[in-house]
């Protein structure tokens, strides 16, 4: 649950729906209340130990942290007018959660991602993060 994931494993607490064996699949498990897609494979289930896994008083710690940083965009018109109205509030909340690599604060670097069909570029200056080039792909 981290915002700087080292893996694509990812970590649920689910509710355990019951145990069945059959013909196609072996053995299956049912479970509820996961937060994954169908057909996302389930690698470790562990039980629910209220002793030890009930933390009222737990806090996020970093995570809490970095939760609510979000930079600042500055999207020239000309670049924005490229992307499709109905993308656009998209985009702009993927810039704002800071894609670049978090060991990575380089202000001189340009930066860039695929967002739908384009390659979208930026540099980011004290938490100032300015769009400057879109290219469609």
């Amino acid at each position: 649950r981290s915002p700087f994931r080292p893996n694509p494993i990812g970590l649920s607490c689910v509710k355990l729906v019951g145990v069945e064996q059959t013909e196609e699949y072996g053995w299956v498990i049912r479970v509820a209340g996961a937060d994954l897609l169908n057909g996302t494979p389930i690698y470790d289930i562990k039980p629910y130990l209220p002793l030890s896994d009930c933390r009222p008083d737990a806090r996020a710690g970093f995570a809490e942290e970095t939760a609510e940083d979000h930079l600042e965009v500055v999207f020239p018109k000309a670049l924005s007018d490229l992307i499709p109205e109905d993308r656009l509030g998209g985009l702009i909340a993927a810039l704002r959660g800071d894609p670049r690599p978090a060991y990575q604060n380089d202000p001189d670097r340009e930066y860039g991602f695929y967002f739908m069909h384009f390659d979208v570029r930026f540099r980011v200056v004290d938490n100032v993060l300015t769009v400057t080039e879109i290219e469609v792909r």
